[in-house]
């Protein structure tokens, strides 16, 4: 019988710790998402057509693609198929601290990537480019922003146009009654019931309202720029191993032209469950954002 020389003991201990010091390499999300076996997605019940609940109750939008596309990367990554994957509604008000605090692992919806947000959350790369303005009843006579002087207005609460008017009040000296809707839906609602003249938000989720409105002849979007803004999925800060992933599923997807189809499927198509059709073509910040995957904030 042929001898076999003793392994060394030392050798025996290292190679017995060759897949736990694997399982340690991961940080943050991921690790998280080992060690639970699910992953929870944050979505939004009214932003149209980015992410907003369809007829049977489930999210559905624009975002919702994207982000879905990101679980099934972190699925390959892992190498679990069968990740349990949870979907959490949130608000304006209460994404970022569900996020935070380890509710939700990744926000798809509306949200903007501002320089103040970076400093409590990370961002994907921008999948949209958006200007803050207003919409009202054309019965209204109003032409501008700044004809709502001392009228009363709405806006959502936790969102940056809450920011924007108050920097329009100091700098035209106009005086706004600001009324806070919990959600986009409640806010439009408040111009629709007339107890505001106006719903101050990012232009594509005014024109998701108003085609999703009874009467979408009663209204228009004021040509006032208060602001432009990217949008993209929101992500924990400090978390490079899950962000350098999102980034490399969401820029491919870009870089591909493979995001032509699915803004194409969202932005210029009849969308469920009443196949409205928002008629937003891409527009050039649009288009350079997908060219140039980034996440700059404003």
């Amino acid at each position: 019988m042929r001898r076999f020389a003793p392994v060394p003991i030392a050798l025996l201990l290292w190679a017995a710790l060759i897949v736990p010091a694997a399982a340690q390499d991961l940080t943050g999300t991921l690790k998280k998402v080992k060690e639970t076996g699910a992953f929870t997605v944050g979505f939004r019940e009214s932003s149209i057509p980015f992410s907003y609940l369809d007829d049977k109750q489930q999210p559905i939008g624009y975002a919702m693609d994207l982000c879905m596309r990101v679980v099934d990367a972190v699925k390959a990554d892992l190498k679990m198929p069968n990740l349990k994957v949870n979907l959490q509604p949130v608000t304006s008000s209460n994404r970022i601290p569900l996020l935070q605090n380890g509710t939700i692992d990744m926000e798809c919806g509306s949200t903007t990537n501002s320089v103040q947000r970076q400093q409590q959350v990370s961002f994907g790369p921008t999948y949209f480019v958006i200007n803050i303005t207003a919409v009202v009843k054309k019965s209204s006579n109003i032409n501008s922003v700044v004809e709502l002087n001392g009228k009363p207005v709405s806006t959502t609460s936790g969102t940056t146009s809450v920011a924007e008017i108050k920097k329009l009040e100091k700098l035209k000296g106009v005086n706004f009654k600001e009324i806070y809707g919990k959600d986009h839906a409640e806010s439009f609602l408040l111009v629709a019931d007339d107890r505001a003249v106006a719903f101050i938000m990012d232009d594509i989720l005014l024109a998701g309202q108003v085609a999703n409105s009874k009467n979408p002849g009663d209204y228009r979007i004021l040509p006032d720029v208060l602001r432009t803004e990217p949008y993209s999925m929101m992500l924990r800060k400090d978390d490079p191993q899950f962000k350098a992933l999102v980034d490399k599923t969401v820029g491919g997807i870009m870089k591909s032209g493979e995001i032509e189809k699915i803004y194409a499927k969202w932005f210029t198509s009849p969308v469920p469950p009443k196949g409205l059709n928002m008629n937003f073509p891409m527009t050039p910040p649009i288009r350079e954002a997908f060219k140039n995957p980034n996440d700059k904030g404003v």
